[in-house]
């Protein structure tokens, strides 16, 4: 009998034993838990070492929320010394795209259709209710590794208009994108890296003032007034941030005895 390899991940102690404890009654479901993000990567990269990789993650939409407020308890293992506190939505994103094999699903205390739209785009493969039968939640673990894609009808028309707003929202945000010149967008990108004024300047070879001409330039194009807008604007268009090994001209640039060399 194939067996089914399953990670909850959730900072709730008592609900992520009780449905573990749950899902490893049954024949063909092998189980364990996690109390965070971080715990949950190291498990999994754990598990693709030893050859043993988990095929589906159930995890908490509102993943961190309690060890950020001090009301959750964790999962045995490390929480304090965590370098940082992943939520749910990320941690799918990143196993999504580190690890596609993986089927994610999110486990709600509430229908949340902004939420839920999220987490479709961030590579989720179902939403399922935490207060949902046993029977339900193991039929769409086994649907989602037949790649279906499992959402409750009662969300299915918010869900819908949320992912028609955000690919609205991401076309309008191209065109803006689109007006600009050839080196306002690579002073765009040095933007979304999170590099100053001078750090521009100095990567592009142009004088300070010039930088800020061109950022003005930038925000004024874009319809925004902080750079910050600018950023999240750049974003959806998915416009990335520069590569700081490379010139403005795309060229390689490695450092040398103190000089740089193209």
């Amino acid at each position: 009998m194939a067996r089914i390899r399953v990670l909850v991940v959730d900072d709730h102690r008592i609900f992520a034993e009780s449905l573990a404890a749950a899902l490893a009654a049954e024949p063909d479901v092998d189980v364990s838990a996690a109390g965070s993000g971080p715990a949950a990567l190291r498990a999994l990269e754990r598990a693709a070492a030893e050859g043993r990789g988990y095929d589906v993650l159930l995890v908490d939409a509102e993943l961190g929320a309690a060890l950020a407020t001090g009301t959750g308890y964790a999962v045995p293992g490390p929480r304090q010394e965590e370098t940082g506190v992943v939520d749910g939505i990320s941690l799918v994103a990143g196993v999504s795209s580190g690890r596609p094999a993986v089927r994610s699903v999110v486990l709600a205390e509430k229908d949340d259709p902004r939420v839920a739209a999220r987490a479709l785009q961030a590579g989720a493969s179902g939403w399922v209710a935490k207060d949902c039968s046993l029977q339900r939640l193991l039929a769409v673990i086994r649907g989602v590794l037949r790649d279906e894609t499992h959402l409750p009808p009662a969300l299915l028309t918010g869900v819908l208009r949320e992912l028609t707003a955000a690919r609205k929202h991401r076309t309008e945000s191209e065109r803006l994108v689109d007006s600009l010149t050839p080196r306002e967008r690579e002073v765009l990108r040095c933007m979304v890296a999170g590099l100053g004024r001078k750090a521009v300047a100095e990567r592009l070879f142009l004088s300070p003032h010039t930088v800020r001409t061109h950022m003005q330039n930038v925000l004024g194009k874009l319809g925004v007034h902080s750079t910050l807008a600018a950023v999240a604007l750049a974003r959806r268009a998915g416009v990335g941030p520069a590569d700081p090994t490379t010139g403005p001209l795309g060229r390689d640039v490695v450092e040398r005895g103190g000089q740089l060399a193209q």
